[in-house]
């Protein structure tokens, strides 16, 4: 944990953010609970609330927190171990002890916390909470909150969802969105596990292992680290697939494997980073000329990122890069800016070039990326690839984002937009027939927006392809 005051600043600029807006009431922030895999004594691996850490601290399941906007009391609520909860699982601190550690009053035992809600409803006075994600999750808050929304039926996940306080979800992504110096050591810390993660990789990326060796040569390194993964990682030959996690194929001489991984730090801050490597060590002609069009774009967006910048124009620069390239390549025609206005390079991506990282890989996303990655000055584009732009406000000091432009051979969409006649003006699918086993290429570093531009997290990664050549031959 930081130190208690800093969770006690930060529920007290909380409580500041909800008193400015007119709020008024208890805000219940619940913290998460074991999830049965197969049965209750076989859980899934635990992972906490990250806004309940944000807030709390505490990394325990059955844990709750609660700020009265209207006193300012601040509490946590949990039920104390059973012995048979010590005979199973060890001793812990007790709810009078976590509360201390992170500098507020303890509040009682969960029965306690459900009474003390039900009065407060029932007197008239509002809670806040924020829309829940997990099942486990919605139950427990309607059945804490508002016995209407739970029943013997189950709960009204929709219904709670639009319940859900929207105060309370944009002073959380106004506060969370702003990264202090101990959050980013955080992040580094866990960039840190990264360097070592693809430095395996590219020790180990060549012909007839399988990807199931790399990827579980990854992860292993993040346990060895002390470390869990941020989210599962992608390693795969097949990067025409986004988010490809079949581990099935024999890498080959001249593939290109593709891995998008990340860790957390002690205090679960997460990286998330792409590269792409030749299997073999060398890149051929063809995969470097893409591969160097993904990496201009991604340089050019990178040097953009500053405060003030919508990352939107950042996208839209990444991708006139690609374009431009794509066009050189002779797999585009026309005006590159007409390319790009009409949407024609989302053949090649489909996705958007960054989300904000932090306590989540993609952070706050389940409080909707219409309040964390839009505002009143930025609305979300329907067109295809740009609508999948999750992050496109306005950079401010402190934010932290990914960027993550690539370049991708999609069989199944090369035909559709074919058959369909989609940008056919643009696209010259006789020479697209040629790279229809390519794949795909991304790039993924994490950056902090600083007062005068922003920087690249972490220690270098190599990712030129002079650089990822040098590394993969130097473990010869």
């Amino acid at each position: 944990m930081f130190s208690a005051a800093t969770y006690a600043e930060r529920r007290a600029a909380l409580l500041a953010r909800l008193k400015e807006s007119g709020a008024t009431g208890i805000v219940f922030l619940p913290g998460n609970v074991e999830v049965a895999l197969n049965y209750d004594a076989n859980s899934y691996p635990f992972r906490q609330d990250s806004t309940f850490l944000y807030y709390f601290g505490h990394d325990q399941a059955g844990l709750n927190g609660t700020v009265d906007i209207d006193s300012g009391d601040m509490r946590l609520w949990g039920d104390d171990l059973s012995m048979d909860d010590i005979i199973w699982s060890g001793p812990k601190p007790d709810i009078a002890e976590r509360a201390e550690r992170c500098a507020c009053s303890a509040g009682g035992n969960n029965s306690a916390l459900v009474s003390m809600l039900h009065a407060a409803k029932k007197s008239g006075r509002t809670i806040h909470f924020l829309p829940p994600y997990r099942i486990s999750s919605a139950h427990w808050v309607a059945y804490c909150i508002d016995e209407q929304l739970s029943t013997k039926s189950g709960t009204d996940i929709s219904a709670l969802k639009q319940a859900s306080s929207l105060p309370l979800i944009q002073a959380v992504v106004a506060q969370r969105s702003v990264k202090t110096i101990e959050e980013v050591t955080e992040m580094e810390k866990a960039l840190g596990i990264s360097y070592a993660m693809y430095s395996k990789a590219m020790e180990l990326a060549r012909a007839g292992l399988g990807e199931r060796c790399i990827a579980a040569a990854i992860d292993s390194t993040v346990a060895l680290g002390g470390s869990r993964n941020s989210f599962t990682t992608i390693c795969t030959v097949r990067g025409e697939v986004l988010h490809n996690h079949d581990y099935s194929n024999i890498m080959h001489q001249g593939d290109l494997l593709l891995i998008d991984s990340g860790a957390e730090s002690d205090l679960h801050y997460a990286s998330d980073i792409t590269r792409t490597l030749p299997v073999g060590g060398l890149f051929s002609s063809r995969q470097k000329d893409v591969y160097s069009l993904v990496l201009k774009a991604q340089q050019t967006a990178i040097g953009m990122a500053a405060p003030g910048v919508a990352y939107r124009d950042c996208h839209f620069a990444a991708v006139t890069c690609i374009a431009s390239g794509l066009k050189d390549m002779g797999l585009l025609r026309g005006n590159v800016d007409d390319i790009v206005r009409e949407g024609a390079h989302a053949l090649f991506m489909p996705h958007g070039l960054g989300h904000m990282i932090g306590l989540d890989v993609h952070d706050m996303e389940h409080l909707g990326e219409e309040h964390v990655g839009y505002d009143e000055t930025c609305t979300r584009s329907a067109q295809f690839g740009l609508r999948s732009l999750r992050f496109a406000r306005r950079l401010r000091t402190g934010f932290t984002v990914t960027v993550e432009p690539g370049c991708y051979f999609i069989p199944a969409l090369m035909d559709k937009w074919k058959a369909e006649g989609i940008c056919k003006d643009f696209i010259n699918h006789d020479a697209l027939e040629h790279f229809r086993d390519f794949g795909g290429i991304r790039i993924e570093d994490d950056i902090l927006v600083t007062d005068s531009g922003c920087r690249i997290l972490g220690r270098p990664i190599p990712k030129t392809p002079e650089g990822i050549e040098a590394r993969m031959h130097a473990r010869s």
